[in-house]
C-alpha cells in the first residue's frame, strides 16, 4: 500500500491527533492499530486547557466538552482523610476552556476517530500490526501482518511504552528517578459518591492514593501498592471495598460496577533519540510519566502539535528535513521538565515516613492560606519551550510561550490564524502581504499583550509558540 506521505504507527490519542493535523494540511496518512477498535478501558483521565486547545485545533473541542468534566481543584488529605489543604480552581475562564479536564479515554479517541474518517486521504488499518520497519534513502516500508507492506515518505512511531519503533531506531530510554507499583481501578457506579468534586491526593506514605470522577457515572482511583501486595490480593469487591470506601462507602455492592483492577508501575523515563533520518517517535514511545499533575496524554499531543508542522512544511517543500532536527531539540527538553516536576511533587505529596507526614501537615496549614501558593499549584501553564527555532532576542515573558488564547470578538484568536505562519498586531500596523493577518485593538487583551512586550505585532508558528515579536516589520519579509 502506498506511497502514503507519513505512516503512523498507533491510534492512541497522540496518532490520531497526529494524523488529524497531517490530514487538515492535505497530506495522505496511514494510521495502524494493533486493537481492532478503540481500546475500552481508560487510561489517561486528565488533560489541560493547552491541550483542550489542540483538540479545537483537529476539530473535536466542542464535542469534547460535551463528555468531560471541569475539575474543580485539589485536595490533599491526610491517611485518616482529614483534609490537609484544598486548591480551588476558578469555575470560568477568559477562553470558557477549563484549565483541568476530566474524561474516559475511549471517549475521546471515539471522537478523534469519528473526525479522522471526514478526511479521504487518511487510511486507518484497525487490528494490524507492524512487525518490521525500514527506510531508505527515499521511503519507509512497514510490514504489517503477513504479506502487506506500506509505504510512506516519513513514518511516526504513536505506539506506546512498549514501542517497536523505538527500538528500531536502537533508541535507549533514561530513566528519571521514579519507579512506583500501583493498582488503578476503574468504577462505574449508579449512584454519586458524596465526595468533593476535585482530585483527591492521599499524602499518606503507607498508602498514598489517588481519587477522581471522571465522567458522569465513572470513578477512578489509583492506590500505590506494597511491597508484598499485587493485583490478586485485591481480586474480589470486598477487597477492594477497604481501599475504595473512604469515597464509595455509601454505595452498595450491587451500586459498585469494577471495570478494571489492575497492576501499573509508574515510571518516569525519557528516549535518548527521537528521530532518525526519515522515522521519528512521539508520546509514550519517546518519554513517560507519573501521572501527579496529569501530564501524560498532554505530552504526546503536544509532541503531535509541534512535528505535524514540520512534516507538512518539508513534504511542501517549503523547509528541508533538517528542519525535523529541531523536533527533538525542542520537544524533549519540554516533557523532562514536566517528568521531573511530577517526580517531584509526588514525592512531596506522598513520600517519606511518619516524620514527613507531620512536617507535610504542618507547612500545608500555613501554605494553604497563601494565594501565591495556591496559584503556582493550579497552574496549568506548560514550561516554555527552548531549541534552535526559539529566537532568543525575545523578551523573556514571551521567548517559548504560547499566545495567549483569548476572544476576538466571538470567536477563539485561533479560529482566525492560518494553518501556517500568522502575525497578530495591532490595528493600523503595516504588515507585508501573504501572510494571514489578525488585526487587534490596542484596548482588548491581546493588544494589552503586545504593549506589554513592546511591541506592536507577533509572528505566530503554526502550533501557536510565539516566534518573533517587535516594533519594526521589516523583519517580517520572510514569512511572505
Amino acid at each position: 500500500m502506498g506511497p502514503f506521505d507519513v505512516l503512523v504507527v498507533g491510534a492512541g490519542p497522540t496518532g490520531l491527533t497526529l494524523a488529524t493535523l497531517l490530514a487538515r494540511q492535505g497530506r495522505s496518512v496511514c494510521v495502524v492499530e494493533r486493537h481492532p477498535d478503540v481500546y475500552p478501558l481508560p487510561r489517561a483521565v486528565h488533560l489541560d486547557g493547552e491541550v483542550f486547545r489542540i483538540l479545537h485545533e483537529v476539530g473535536i473541542g466542542d464535542a469534547f466538552a460535551e463528555v468531560s468534566r471541569a475539575t474543580r481543584g485539589l485536595q490533599l488529605v491526610d491517611a485518616r482523610h482529614r483534609v490537609l489543604a484544598r486548591f480551588e480552581r476558578d469555575a470560568a475562564t477568559a477562553t470558557g476552556l477549563p484549565e483541568a479536564n476530566l474524561f474516559d479515554q475511549p471517549e475521546l479517541e471515539k471522537l478523534l476517530r469519528k473526525n479522522l474518517a471526514e478526511f479521504p486521504a487518511v487510511t486507518l488499518l484497525s487490528g494490524c500490526e507492524v512487525t518490521d520497519l525500514r527506510q531508505d534513502a527515499d521511503r519507509v516500508t512497514a510490514t504489517v501482518g503477513p504479506g502487506r507492506q506500506v509505504t510512506a515518505a516519513y513514518s511516526v512511531g504513536c505506539d506506546g511504552a512498549n514501542s517497536l519503533v523505538r527500538r528500531v531506531l536502537g533508541s535507549a530510554q533514561r530513566p528519571l528517578g521514579f519507579e512506583q507499583r500501583w493498582l488503578v481501578v476503574d468504577v462505574r457506579s449508579s449512584v454519586e459518591f458524596d465526595a468533593w468534586d476535585g482530585v483527591h491526593q492521599v499524602c499518606d506514605p503507607k498508602r498514598a492514593a489517588t481519587y477522581m470522577r471522571i465522567g458522569r457515572d465513572r470513578y477512578r482511583f489509583e492506590i500505590r501498592l506494597r511491597d508484598d501486595e499485587g493485583p490478586a490480593d485485591f481480586a474480589t469487591l470486598a477487597r477492594l471495598r477497604v481501599l475504595i470506601d473512604p469515597w464509595a462507602g455509601a454505595a452498595r455492592d450491587d451500586q459498585l460496577e469494577i471495570l478494571r483492577a489492575t497492576e501499573y508501575t509508574f515510571r518516569a523515563c525519557i528516549a535518548e533519540t527521537w528521530r532518525d533520518r526519515r522515522i521519528l517517535i512521539a508520546g509514550d514511545a519517546a518519554h513517560l510519566t507519573p501521572p501527579f499533575i496529569g501530564q501524560g496524554m498532554c505530552a504526546g499531543l503536544r509532541d503531535a502539535m509541534n512535528l505535524a508542522w514540520k512534516l507538512t512544511a518539508v513534504l511542501d517543500g517549503q523547509a528541508s528535513a533538517t528542519l525535523l532536527d529541531s523536533y527533538q531539540a525542542e520537544r524533549r527538553p519540554h516533557a523532562e521538565r514536566l517528568i521531573k516536576l511530577a517526580v517531584i511533587l509526588g514525592r512531596a505529596m506522598t513520600g517519606g515516613g511518619a516524620a514527613a507526614a507531620v512536617a507535610r501537615r504542618a507547612v500545608l496549614a500555613v501554605v494553604r492560606h497563601v494565594p501565591a501558593v495556591a496559584a503556582k499549584v493550579l497552574d496549568a501553564t506548560s514550561p516554555r519551550l527552548e531549541g534552535p527555532l526559539v529566537d532568543k532576542r525575545l523578551a523573556g515573558k514571551a521567548r517559548g510561550t504560547l499566545l495567549p488564547l483569548v476572544r476576538v470578538g466571538p470567536v477563539l484568536v485561533d479560529r482566525l490564524l492560518g494553518p501556517g505562519f500568522s502575525v497578530v498586531a495591532i490595528t493600523g500596523t503595516d504588515l507585508p502581504e501573504g501572510v494571514t493577518r489578525v488585526f487587534v485593538d490596542p484596548a482588548d487583551q491581546l493588544g494589552v499583550w503586545l504593549d506589554r512586550l513592546d511591541a506592536s505585532w507577533a509572528l505566530i508558528r503554526p502550533d501557536r509558540t510565539v516566534h518573533a515579536v517587535g516594533r519594526s516589520t521589516a523583519a517580517l519579509g520572510f514569512a511572505a
